[in-house]
C-alpha cells in the first residue's frame, strides 16, 4: 500500500468515525424527553404527598416560567440566540404545568382529600400571574408574533384553573364544614353519654350504700 493511499484511507476512516459519533450524539439529544419539569422539580413533586403542598409547588413552578419569559422577552434580538424558541418552550411548560395543577385539583377533589389551604394560597397568588400574562398581551415585544397564540392559550388555561380552584374551595368548605360540625355533635353525644353513665353509676353506688345501712343485703353482700 502506498503512503498516499494509506493517508487517504486514514482520513476516510477518521471522517467516518467522527461523523458516526456526531450522528449518535444528535440521536441522543433529539431522543431525550423534553419534559416540562426539571429533575429537581420532579423530585419535589414526588416527595409532596400532601394535596395542598403539591398545589403550592405547581403554582411556584408556573411562576418561575413566567419570570423567565418576562426576563427574556425584553432582550434585544440576537441572531446568535434563539430567544423566540426559548420563549415558546417556556410558554409550553407553563401551560403543561397549569394542566397538571388542574388535573391534581380535580383528582384530589374526587377523592375528597382536604386541600383547602392549598386552594386558598393559589387563589391569593393566582391573580398575580394573570396580571403578568395580561401585561404581556398589552405590551408587545419583538417576539410577540411567535408566542402570541401560546400566550392566549396560557391566559385561557390559567383562568380556567382559577375558576376550578374557586369552585373546589367553595365545595370543600361546605363539605369539611359539615364534617366538622358532625364531629362536634358526635363528640358532644359521647361526652353526654359518658356523663350519664357516671351519674347512673354514682346513683347505684349511693343506693347500695343506703340499702346496706338499712340491713338489706345487696348483691355484693350475697356473693
Amino acid at each position: 500500500m502506498s503512503a498516499r493511499l494509506a493517508m487517504i484511507l486514514t482520513a476516510v476512516c477518521w471522517f467516518a468515525i467522527n461523523a458516526s459519533a456526531a450522528k449518535d450524539l444528535h440521536s441522543v439529544l433529539s431522543s431525550g424527553k423534553d419534559d416540562f419539569l426539571t429533575e429537581d422539580e420532579v423530585d419535589q413533586i414526588r416527595e409532596a404527598q400532601d394535596p395542598s403542598q403539591r398545589i403550592g409547588l405547581y403554582v411556584s413552578f408556573a411562576q418561575a416560567r413566567l419570570d423567565h419569559i418576562d426576563e427574556y422577552r425584553t432582550k434585544p434580538v440576537d441572531p446568535e440566540v434563539d430567544v423566540a424558541g426559548y420563549l415558546e418552550k417556556q410558554f409550553d411548560q407553563y401551560i403543561r404545568i397549569t394542566d397538571e395543577l388542574k388535573n391534581w385539583i380535580e383528582d384530589q377533589y374526587g377523592r375528597r382529600n382536604d386541600m383547602r389551604s392549598g386552594l386558598k394560597k393559589f387563589l391569593e397568588v393566582g391573580p398575580h400571574q394573570l396580571e403578568q400574562l395580561r401585561h404581556m398581551e398589552s405590551s408587545p415585544d419583538p417576539y410577540t408574533p411567535g408566542y402570541h397564540k401560546n400566550l392566549n392559550d396560557a391566559l385561557d388555561d390559567f383562568s380556567d384553573a382559577i375558576d376550578g380552584a374557586s369552585k373546589a374551595l367553595s365545595e370543600q368548605s361546605k363539605l369539611f364544614g359539615e364534617l366538622k360540625r358532625q364531629e362536634k355533635v358526635d363528640a358532644q353525644t359521647a361526652k353526654d353519654r359518658e356523663k350519664e353513665e357516671k351519674k347512673r353509676a354514682k346513683e347505684e353506688k349511693k343506693l347500695r350504700k343506703k340499702e346496706h345501712e338499712k340491713g338489706v343485703p345487696s348483691d355484693q353482700d350475697v356473693d
